[in-house]
């Protein structure tokens, strides 16, 4: 495989001990080196079948699930509790899309942070939300994010992320995504600039489109494509069943065009599905950019799954992942990606029939 001047650093470790049966065993464990963030994963295998209270299955849905008239993104409260956005950004206060409703995030994170709602649905079940509400959400994302740069051109420290359910840090039920454009960066944006600029300077190439050709040629963790997006299992994950979706030579989310949009839904619904045909029904994802002109970070979508929303499941974080700083998974991203493969085979119709009443004044 040629030198694409990224390690991918993989070593095996074993732990030995005698068993409660006076055996002697050996236990491997795999440390694997990010080759982008440096940091430390660790794999360890023998707790890969090991039993965990809420995660067998898909567990019964919130109990709030059918508390429509408490949720103040339902209709038709969310006109009288959702904040209006500034007029110097749209008159209007609010922004629609199809059945996507968008507004300012009433406990903001940065200098322009807002919720992107899907519809009008309160609850949905992981891998069922429909394409179009999907594409619709991210197209209102995009439309906020270009009247942000056109308002405060240095507010280029952009995202789009979702918490899905409690279990992920949702504090609502209802679907929305979250944006935030910021003048200061994020650690991840500003670690990301600065690895993504050293590396165009050494070697006048893109970081994650090298990244994404040497885990296309190795094989073992990509899973497909969505459109131009191509999708991998990340080979030293920082979540559990880590997947990353790579637009190679797009650097802004402003100048995404709609099919682009609608193929990385696409994406993150088959991720989705994967997800709860192993019965996880939380999860986080996060897409980041820098609008400058001379920018070299490409655009990746990275979803990670997360303990389920129920009594009594065990955090997918634990001591060693907060005090010691490791990701200890139990799967392999190998079989990640082997598992996830078969959802990228099926086509997803956008249906965009539904449409929500513009709300007034």
């Amino acid at each position: 495989m040629p030198d694409t001047g990224l390690t991918f650093d993989c070593r095996r470790i074993t732990a030995t001990f005698i068993d409660p049966f006076g055996e002697r065993v050996e236990k491997p464990i795999e440390i694997r080196t990010h080759p982008i963030s440096g940091r430390s994963c660790r794999i360890a295998f023998s707790r890969v079948n090991e039993k965990d209270v809420g995660n067998e299955e898909l567990p019964e849905p919130p109990p709030d699930q059918g508390d429509r008239a408490a949720c103040p993104f339902c209709q038709p409260q969310v006109n009288a509790k959702t904040p209006r956005l500034d007029p110097d950004l749209t008159p209007e206060g609010r922004m629609m899309q199809g059945d996507s409703l968008l507004f300012p995030n009433l406990y903001p994170y940065g200098n322009h942070s807002a919720v992107s709602l899907f519809n009008d649905d309160h609850f949905v079940e992981i891998g069922t939300a429909s394409l179009s509400s999907y594409t619709d959400s991210l197209l209102n994302c995009r439309n906020y994010l270009e009247r942000v740069q056109n308002h405060d051109p240095l507010a280029f420290y952009t995202a789009i992320t979702q918490n899905h359910l409690p279990s992920a840090g949702g504090s609502l039920l209802h679907p929305h995504l979250q944006i935030n454009a910021d003048r200061i960066a994020s650690n991840h944006h500003r670690f990301l600039k600065k690895k993504t600029d050293q590396f165009h300077r050494d070697t006048g190439r893109e970081l994650f489109s090298v990244y994404l050709e040497h885990e296309k040629e190795e094989g073992s963790r990509y899973i497909g494509r969505t459109g131009p997006w191509e999708w991998t299992a990340a080979f030293a994950p920082e979540g559990f069943f880590e997947i990353w979706g790579i637009l190679p030579g797009a650097h802004s989310l402003v100048t995404l065009a709609s099919r682009q949009w609608e193929d990385l839904a696409t994406g993150i619904i088959n991720i989705q599905k994967y997800y709860r045909s192993i019965g996880r029904n939380g999860y986080n994802l996060g897409l980041l950019a820098i609008e400058e002109p001379d920018s070299r970070l490409e655009l990746r979508m990275v979803v990670m799954v997360r303990a389920n929303h129920a009594p009594w499941v065990r955090n997918d974080h634990t001591g060693f992942e907060v005090m010691l700083g490791d990701m200890t998974t139990f799967t392999p991203p190998e079989e990640t990606a082997a598992a996830a493969r078969q959802y990228f085979n099926t086509k997803i119709e956008c249906n965009s029939e539904k449409r929500w009443a513009p709300p007034p004044g």
